[in-house]
């Protein structure tokens, strides 16, 4: 999902965000390190052909991601408010007890530690 990339670069430059429904809506965003890992176990842990759910088990919802992005950019977002999408689920999250079960994965980044470790390496680009 590219949405962290889109808030941090958007929020940063002072361009408006969409925000599609009441912000209640919640996601469960992965940091790169933690796929990495996942995929690594996957590889070094013959069982066969399996398929794992790697994710971070641990939903954010939509207002919280923003203030999020807000208090690690230093900036105040400017949002444009649409209605809900057809078909969008209010919540995501990954059920990763397979994969913590099998592969022993563990995923180690809380999602403020990604947004911060973003907006480190955009401010860094």
């Amino acid at each position: 999902d590219m949405a962290p990339l889109k808030f941090v670069d958007k929020i940063s430059r002072g361009v408006p965000i969409q925000q599609f429904g009441d912000g209640t809506s919640s996601r469960d965003y992965t940091y790169v390190d933690d796929v990495v890992q996942g995929i690594i176990l996957a590889l070094d842990t013959p069982a066969g052909y399996q398929v794992y759910n790697l994710g971070n088990g641990s939903p954010t919802k939509l207002t919280d991601f923003i203030s999020l992005v807000e208090k690690e950019t230093g900036k105040k977002a400017s949002i444009e408010l649409l209605p809900e999408q057809p078909g969008d689920v209010p919540r995501t999250c990954a059920d990763i007890s397979k994969a913590r079960k099998m592969l022993g994965y563990d995923p180690k980044t809380p999602f403020a530690d990604g947004i911060r470790k973003l907006v480190e390496w955009y401010r860094e680009a």
